[in-house]
């Protein structure tokens, strides 16, 4: 297995940290380019989460004993010609020597699972963004709404669109209130989905998936942390990695469909744009960019009321805590309430008495809890003051002089 893939493994992973699936796929694949140690330390993880784990637990065994055990946990392995040197690694699975990729014919059984579902949110479930729901409602709300005007003007029902900004600020939760203004089924696609170690499977993995959303029609396709499975082919060391992008070219264009991708929406979310592929930023494909900040005030005071619905609140000013968090993500806020919860906790089992969550508690939490965008905002400025040749990122430099990080 190439370093490209393994990292661009990590790197989703290190985006999505509780997905189960992601990280037992890097740990097999870990082990697989003898990275035995960092293997463990993800299949511990893990069995932390799930003693009773049977993959993560047979994986543990073979890395702690030493004993190769690198077989795909779905992917059944193909007589092809090529194998592993077992006899080289002299019971050492760090010594293992195994070739990139192995070339195998996709298989039915091997074909990615498809999960469409139908979002019960829509964006009057979105609290604040007013400046992105008018984005969205005139690249995609208002062509549908309007049949006739659509086809007066020649506009066609599909796009591809980038929503990018900083992490924990809703790109996900904007996506599937979409596809509920929509009424369309929703399919979400990250890197775990697509990636697979025969050559050609990956390609064949995201085909399938765009085939299947077309079927689904009309449909929003999400292709989530898009840097990751469509980055930057320039100077990329692997061209299996290489051809997932020709792929997803491929699929955004719908030349390979009878009815191209009429009906199909393509939404993707990225915390960094400028690692896309820019093949993948072309006229006809994500050629439309939205920025999404770190929630107004409007929409911090909304987060706080659903995060806060379900606890048992007293005294609680949604309006003042919003005050005191600007420039902190959802996913912070999140973090807040969270910590609150602890606090109140905590402080009920040293008494003995429950107690509500009171103002205090989450004013506390605040304290505690620092804006986790800081390294986003350094990148980005960097990327404003010096990337910016076109003008494609005069959004986020506006918003950075506007809050004077620029």
């Amino acid at each position: 297995m190439t370093d490209d893939v393994v990292s661009a493994l990590l790197r989703a992973l290190e985006r999505a940290p509780d997905d189960d699936a992601l990280r037992l796929h890097a740990a097999e694949l870990l082990m697989q380019s003898g990275r035995t140690s960092e293997a463990i330390v993800h299949l511990g993880m893990l069995l932390a989460a799930d003693p009773r784990h049977p993959r993560a637990a047979v994986l543990m065994a073979s890395a702690l004993s030493g004993a190769p055990s690198v077989e795909h946990s779905e992917t059944p392995r193909q007589e092809t010609g090529a194998s592993f040197d077992w006899d080289a690694a002299e019971g050492d699975v760090g010594e293992i020597v195994a070739p990139a990729f192995v070339e195998a014919e996709p298989s039915g059984e091997d074909e990615p699972a498809v999960h469409a579902e139908s979002p019960a949110l829509t964006l009057a479930d979105v609290g604040g963004m007013e400046q992105v729901k008018e984005r969205l409602t005139a690249s995609f709300l208002a062509p549908l709404r309007n049949p006739e005007l659509r086809r007066l003007y020649g506009k066609r029902l599909r796009g591809g669109l980038l929503l990018y900004g900083p992490p924990g600020c809703g790109k996900t939760h904007l996506a599937r209130a979409l596809a509920g203004e929509l009424g369309a089924s929703f399919v979400t696609v990250r890197l775990n989905d697509v990636l697979d170690p025969y050559l050609g499977q990956s390609e064949h993995n995201l085909h399938i998936l765009f085939d299947e959303a077309r079927r689904h029609a009309p449909c929003v396709i999400f292709l989530d942390e898009v840097d990751a499975l469509g980055q930057r082919r320039t100077g990329m060391g692997s061209a299996a990695m290489r051809g997932v992008v020709s792929q997803l070219l491929e699929e955004l264009d719908g030349v390979a469909a009878q009815t191209g991708n009429e009906g199909v929406y393509v939404l993707a979310a990225t915390n960094q744009p400028w690692d896309v592929d820019v093949a993948l930023r072309r006229p006809g494909r994500l050629d439309r960019t939205v920025l999404v900040l770190p929630p107004d005030r409007e929409a911090r005071a909304a987060i706080f009321r659903t995060h806060l619905r379900d606890r048992p609140i007293e005294g609680v000013d949604v309006v003042e805590l919003a005050r005191r968090t600007e420039g902190y993500s959802g996913a912070d806020i999140a973090h807040i309430c969270e910590t609150a919860s602890e606090i109140a906790l905590l402080d009920s089992v040293r008494s003995g008495d429950a107690r509500l969550i009171q103002m205090a508690d989450l004013l506390g939490a605040i304290d505690d809890v620092q804006p986790s965008i800081g390294d986003w905002l350094a990148s980005a400025r960097n990327v404003a003051l010096f990337g910016n040749t076109d003008g494609q990122y005069d959004e986020l430099k506006a918003y950075l002089k506007k809050t004077k990080r620029l």
